[in-house]
Order: structure tokens, then sequence, then C-alpha cells
């Protein structure tokens, strides 16, 4: 039969708990192979994390100096970008702040982290929705993009997240207020406040994509205007992306049971897509997006030529133009001689 040993947590004489618990008694679950598969699992998330967190600020300043290329879509791509940079921020915080004695003692400081990299989470989806919302109407309902603004996107990418999240929050504070809100307690179900919105808008934005590519398959397939081309490439990128956000997420409700190998392959498979999710979207979004290489093309070139016309203004001063300037400089070397 299987041994079970419990934790204990000391009732003070003023009728409050003590703020740590007695472990004295518990044994380690993982052995040490798994122990090890953990430790690489972390390595995994921290430097795809971090490759992802480069490669997004590099992103955020192609799109922030390159004004030529402002317009809506872009504006929208941008603001994705800038989502995905605060949520890989926020995780290195969570990183270097969320140690087992502060999840114990669940101050407020580490409820907000918590709560902030739960709404920074949010947005990445509801920016993900922006992109599907904004790809439908300029496919599905073509003369519709005049009346978009970048308000309503704003909107949905920043704002509607906010009231989900201090819900979330409110019912974490009287329901599960333990662990600076990390996890969830059995039965208790606020966790779903948030995570229900970003279910939702996952499902429409895959109805979006699939009535998306009904019409790129019929009516687009003939046009080769560079508008259109620039929506193909754009249903490309969300094509790859918008699953790579829904499996990650999913993943999250997915039980590997109790299989070792099914276990180890589901922890690196979740590190790895979590950890480069920001990486694929600045690559998808920016760097394979035409409109910003030719930009970036046209920006070096100038810069070249700028830099070979003050080079051949600056050998034209250095060259002595005036036979009486070199005559005066070769008496002056004579004369100190």
């Amino acid at each position: 039969p299987r041994k079970y040993y419990n934790v204990y947590r000391k009732c003070l004489g003023n009728g409050t708990w003590a703020l740590k618990g007695n472990y004295t008694m518990c044994k380690a679950i993982l052995h040490k192979k798994g122990k090890m598969h953990y430790q690489i699992a972390f390595i995994i998330n921290f430097l795809g994390h971090f490759i992802s967190l480069v490669a997004l600020l590099v992103a955020f300043f192609l799109f922030l100096c390159l004004r030529s290329i402002r317009c809506l879509r872009n504006i929208i791509h941008w603001n994705l970008i800038t989502a995905f940079i605060l949520r890989n921020a926020t995780w290195f915080i969570v990183q270097m702040t969320m140690s087992p004695e502060v999840h114990e003692s669940n101050v407020v400081w580490c409820r907000l982290v918590t709560a902030s990299f739960n709404y920074f989470h949010s947005t990445n989806f509801f920016w993900m929705f922006g992109e599907g919302c904004y790809l439908h109407t300029a496919i599905v309902l073509t003369y519709s993009t005049d009346k978009l603004r970048k308000w309503m996107f704003i909107c949905i990418g920043w704002c509607i997240p906010f009231p989900i999240i201090v819900a979330w929050a409110i019912g974490k504070l009287y329901y599960d207020n333990e662990k600076c809100w990390f996890g969830k307690r059995a039965g208790v179900y606020t966790d779903y406040i948030y995570q229900g919105p970003m279910i939702l808008v996952l499902v429409i934005n895959f109805i979006f994509l699939f009535n998306i590519v009904r019409i790129l398959m019929t009516k687009l397939r003939a046009s080769t205007t560079s508008e259109t081309i620039q929506y193909r490439k754009a249903v490309k990128a969300t094509l790859v992306l918008l699953p790579l956000l829904g499996i990650t997420y999913m993943l999250l409700f997915v039980n590997p049971g109790e299989d070792e190998i099914s276990q180890i392959v589901f922890i690196y498979f979740n590190s790895f897509l979590e950890s480069f999710q920001g990486f694929f979207v600045s690559v998808f979004y920016c760097f394979l997006n035409s409109e910003v290489r030719s930009a970036v093309r046209k920006r070096f070139h100038r810069w070249q030529e700028q830099h070979s016309i003050r080079n051949r203004m600056t050998q034209a001063m250095s060259i002595p133009t005036s036979p009486s300037r070199v005559s005066f400089h070769s008496i002056k070397q004579s004369t100190s001689l």
C-alpha cells in the first residue's frame, strides 16, 4: 500500500496560523532523473524567453523607427509585439522574485506581480484577436476597413483584459487567497474568470481564420495587387501563430498522466513552445514582413549614400587647393628645420 506523509501547520495561541508549515515528514516526489529534466526544461524556458525578448525588442524599435510603414495593420502588429515584451518581462520578474518563502508569505506585492503577469498574458490573446478582426474585416468585408480605427483595437487589446483581471483578482482575494495567487485550490475555479475569455477569443479567431481561408481560396486567388499579397502573408503568419498560441495554452489543461516518458515529453514540448512564442511573433510579423524589410533596405541605402557623400566631402576638404597655401606651409616647415 502507498504510504502518505502529512504537512503540519501550527495554530498559534491567538487563533492564527503560523506563516510556515512543517514539511519534515515529506518525501521528495521526483527522483534524480526527474529533477534533471525539470532543470533542463527551466533552462529551455529561460533561454527561450530571453531570445524572444531580444527579438521582440528589435522588432519593437524597427516599428518605432520606420515611420513610412505606419498603417493600421502594422500598428496592430506593433502592439502585439509590445504585449509580448511586457509578458516576457513580467515572466522574468516572476522567476527572480517568487521564492518558496515568498509564496508562503503571500505578500501584497507578489500577488500584484501575478496579476500583472496574467494581465499581459491576456493581452497577448486579445491582440491576436485584434489581428483576426482586422484580417476578417479586410478580406471578408472588403469595403469596411475605412471604418476601422486605432482606438477600437486599443480597447480590444489593452482595455478589455483589465476588468477581467480585476474580477479574477477579487475572486482570488475572497476564495483562493494563498501562494501569491499562483495555481489553484481543488474545487475553486476562479482562474476561469480570465481563462474563459481567452479560450473564447481563441475559438472566435479560429472561426475567423476558417472564413478568411475560404475567401482567399476563391475570391483572392487571381488577384495580384500589393495589398492582396500583404493580406495573404498576414494570413499565413496568423495561421502559424494562432495555433501556436492555442496549442501552448490548451496544453495547460492536458494531464500527461502517470507515465514518466509522456510527462518528460510534455514538459519539454510545453517549455519550448511557450518560451519561444515571442520569437515566432517577431519573426512572422516583423522580420519576414516585406514592408519592414523594404523600409530597412531603403533606410540602409540612404545611410550608405550619406556616408559616402560625407567621406567625399572630408577628402575634398583635406586636399590643398591653393598654390600659395602650399608654398606657405613648405616655407614654414623649412624655417622650422
